[in-house]
């Protein structure tokens, strides 16, 4: 078409400088009967970004994809930086502090195309973080090549189309590091699974159940079910997984949450009894599941795993970061089997990033102040996971300015910020005004905590 149009204007200035007519008019003609097949095409309707359709599958060899709910995402432009005086400040000058953001695939598309997750990169860097977890385990999918997913599942890596014909841990590792940002993968689900999910599907012996013999959980409108953490085979699924992300990519290190727990109602299972039998006199676990010592025996399983990623790891890169991001302790603990209090007093954990979703301000202080958060800081660098928004979910930047400070006040290693895109994509608040608030927080570049100087690996 390009072509076509530079050789019609190339014939008109022809006939001018020659006069001839026939030749003009030969030009005009042509131009208005491609005028007229253009205009009878729609022109094409706005741009609807859903992170989540249903591609077509090809190879009748591959499992089916689960129908999973399209998000529609409004992006706005990424806001224009205006550029600042720099101050030559030496690497022994600046401050050190943690400044983190999630990059998730859930109502986010940044890390569906290569260009995407570069100018993410590229804008987190000019506006001094320091730190990314993107995204690499859910839906029952990795979102990097895996050869250990493909022989559990049946598929290399998620379904979604931005994900094919290229390996994004690879792309944000490598463009990550050239912008000198750490890079240290989110375990995000763990032990979860869609309840339609093929992992699912090919592996019910691995799901674990409820009293009353159910699996399904819900999660908000989703159907989720859970791998049995005490099982063999699932350990064995998740240790290969973790292990060879660790082997194959330039990654800072890994990051868990609490979805590496268990839901308390869960533990009725068939073998998991069968191990409680074993171990109390053949006695059956209370049917109460917050019932405390059934809630401690399957919390000590767990922490005996999280004991045996965290070896795991350390056997292939000792300098591999061991991340944990879980909710304040009780609720870890009582709803998730997650005592990560234990496992920071172990030494398992050498980045606590402690998610403090409160909007009162007044609550949000009182976590900060919980014995076992003032104990961690003690022993390593602890930081406090903020909320930048949600989808449905506006928080001003004021809010996030003021639990910034608090944050400061009391000299934790840092903060991060759940999600990328609502850091000025999502907002009721114009995106420059939530950019000038984020220069104004971090205005000045920061070091890196060193989170390996304390370890006992």
């Amino acid at each position: 078409m390009k072509k076509f149009v530079n050789w019609c204007v190339e014939l008109f200035s022809l006939s001018q400088q020659r006069r001839q007519k026939p030749a003009f008019l030969a030009a005009i003609f042509t131009l208005s009967l491609m005028a007229g097949v253009m205009f009878s095409v729609p022109a094409p309707a706005q741009v609807i970004i859903k992170t989540r359709p249903q591609p077509t599958v090809i190879n009748q060899n591959l499992p089916p994809v689960p129908s999973r709910p399209s998000r529609t995402i409004k992006t706005r432009p990424l806001p224009t930086i205006p550029p600042t005086q720099q101050q030559t400040v030496t690497n022994n000058q600046q401050k050190t502090e943690l400044r983190g953001v999630w990059l998730t695939n859930i109502d986010s598309d940044v890390l569906f195309s290569t260009q995407k997750l570069t100018n993410a990169l590229e804008r987190l860097k000019q506006l001094n973080f320091n730190v990314v977890y993107p995204a690499v385990w859910n839906w029952g999918y990795t979102l990097y090549p895996s050869r250990v997913a493909r022989r559990v599942t049946g598929r290399t890596v998620d379904p979604e189309p931005g994900l094919r014909r290229r390996d994004m841990l690879k792309e944000a590792a490598s463009e990550g590091h050239e912008r000198g940002l750490k890079v240290i993968p989110w375990f995000e689900f763990g032990f979860m699974a869609p309840a339609d999910s093929q992992l699912a599907k090919r592996r019910p012996q691995w799901l674990t159940s409820k009293v009353d013999g159910s699996k399904i959980k819900k999660e908000g409108t989703h159907d989720r079910v859970w791998l049995n953490p005490f099982l063999p085979q699932v350990q064995g699924f998740i240790k290969d997984l973790i292990v060879e992300m660790v082997q194959n990519y330039d990654i800072d290190g890994i990051q868990f949450d609490d979805h590496f727990g268990l839901p308390s109602e869960y533990g009725y299972d068939n073998y998991t009894v069968a191990l409680y039998k074993k171990e109390h006199n053949g006695k059956a676990p209370p049917k109460d599941n917050k019932n405390p010592e059934w809630v401690k025996w399957r919390a000590d399983k767990i922490t005996d795993f999280m004991k045996e990623v965290f070896f795991a790891i350390k056997a292939v890169d000792k300098n591999c970061i061991v991340s944990v991001a879980p909710n304040p302790q009780r609720f870890s603990y009582e709803y998730f089997l997650a005592d990560w209090e234990k496992w920071e007093r172990m030494g398992l954990i050498e980045d606590l990033i402690i998610q403090i979703y409160r909007n009162d301000m007044s609550v949000f202080v009182k976590e900060l102040q919980n014995p076992e958060v003032i104990k961690a800081k003690e022993h390593i660098p602890t930081s406090i996971g903020i909320i930048s928004g949600l989808k449905n979910k506006h928080i001003p930047i004021e809010q996030i300015e003021a639990q910034v400070k608090q944050v400061r006040d009391r000299n934790f290693a840092g903060v991060s910020f759940f999600f990328y895109e609502t850091l000025w994509n999502m907002s009721k608040e114009p995106s420059q005004q939530r950019l000038s608030g984020f220069r104004g927080l971090f205005s000045e570049p920061a070091k890196y905590p060193n989170l390996l100087a304390n370890s006992k690996s």
